[in-house]
């Protein structure tokens, strides 16, 4: 599938029209719905393995967040053959009480990945928790930016941000 079909093809899936309010606090008229794209093997296969050229060298795992990263990480993972560990929002207070599930974070070098990227607000969460416990954190990857910001919060946080696609992008097929 080439980058204009893939486009329409999450455009058409994804992309829902009225008022939404975003994690970020901001309304948004345009809402990118995730789990459209992510629930579908076919769409969730072609995006990933376009994302592949979004991985930079040395990465030791991929970092999916919850929710929505972690789809996109664990098929990410399937294309690049990295190891994938599990993000949540915060440290479970039973059992392991990890914040990252699946592997050792300690002095590896992890890719955050993430599906829709607006303020960024919860990658710095995140980014702040796993550098806490001693990972090595540079890059993100995201299926869609949102253009509202979160790169130059992520910047700020020595976070560069690569998105596979980005609300102009969409908006020019929705």
């Amino acid at each position: 599938m080439n980058r204009q079909e893939l486009i329409r093809r999450i455009a058409a899936k994804a992309t829902l029209h009225g008022e939404f309010l975003l994690r970020s606090g901001a309304i948004s008229n345009l809402y990118f719905d995730k789990y459209q794209f992510e629930g579908d093997p076919e769409l969730l296969r072609e995006i990933t393995g376009a994302m592949t050229g979004l991985v930079p060298p040395g990465i030791d795992a991929l970092a999916g967040l919850e929710m929505g990263g972690i789809p996109v990480a664990t098929l990410l993972s399937q294309h690049t053959g990295l190891p994938t560990v599990f993000v949540r929002k915060e440290a479970k207070a039973y059992g392991t009480c990890r914040l990252a599930e699946g592997g050792s974070i300690e002095g590896k070098r992890l890719l955050i990945v993430e599906d829709v990227v607006t303020s960024g607000g919860q990658i710095l969460l995140s980014a702040a928790a796993l550098r806490e416990r001693g990972a090595i954190l540079e890059d993100v990857v995201c299926v869609i930016d949102r253009e509202a910001g979160g790169a130059d919060n992520l910047r700020q946080e020595g976070l560069t941000l690569k998105a596979l696609l980005t609300k102009s992008d969409l908006e020019s097929k929705a």
